[in-house]
């Protein structure tokens, strides 16, 4: 039986199991602040559609937060995630 917290690192590891979505972090992780989705897109190459998308599930899987201002969507890195799930992963098994 899943429980939510299974549930939720199913979606996590998903989201991180796409070399794409691991760029956009990296690259989020680097900048270390608010950034726009067509910054990072540019950075990194990505179609406005493909960077939709890819930001999607890594909302979804509350591994970035992001903010809507006026046309322009804003992300940046949800720690909060990434320390509860992934940084002691092997403690949540």
């Amino acid at each position: 039986m899943m429980n939510t917290q299974n549930t939720n690192q199913i979606t996590i590891f998903k989201a991180l199991a796409d070399s794409v979505r691991l760029d956009i972090i990296e690259y989020l992780k680097h900048v270390d602040r608010e950034v726009t989705c067509g910054e990072v897109g540019k950075a990194l190459n990505i179609s406005k559609t493909s960077g939709s998308y890819h930001f999607k599930l890594l909302q979804e899987a509350g591994l970035i937060i992001t903010r809507k201002e006026a046309r322009e969507k804003y992300v940046r890195l949800n720690s909060v995630t990434f320390d509860k799930f992934v940084t002691n992963f092997y403690k949540n098994i």
